[in-house]
């Protein structure tokens, strides 16, 4: 995890306000992920583990990199299960979370 998600915890009423769960997806196993969420003070979203198959989640999103780590992504999907937004970063870069919420906000 990084700073940014700290910022999704500290934003997390602004997510609620536009109907929306921020979810954590890690390829580490569950009690590495979870090392990593208590060492940044914890997390009260969710933090699923994509560890095995390992990156099975990344691979079917494009975001599973050869040397088997993932890419930063961020996915907004509508409550219908449809792919609304994608944004990919390389995995030391912030993600703008402002546009995140300029996202959100075309779909309500």
């Amino acid at each position: 995890m990084s700073s940014s998600d700290a910022s999704y915890e500290e934003n997390l009423d602004r997510y609620e306000g536009y109907d929306a769960q921020v979810v954590g997806i890690s390829i580490d196993t569950v009690p590495a992920a979870a090392a990593w969420a208590k060492s940044l003070g914890g997390f009260t979203y969710p933090l699923l583990s994509d560890f095995y198959p390992h990156g099975g989640v990344a691979e079917k999103y494009g975001v599973l990199r050869d040397a088997g780590m993932s890419e930063r992504a961020i996915f907004i999907i509508d409550k219908e299960g449809i792919v609304r937004y994608i944004d990919i970063h390389d995995i030391e870069e912030q993600p703008d979370e402002e546009q995140i919420f300029d996202e959100l906000r075309k779909l309500g």
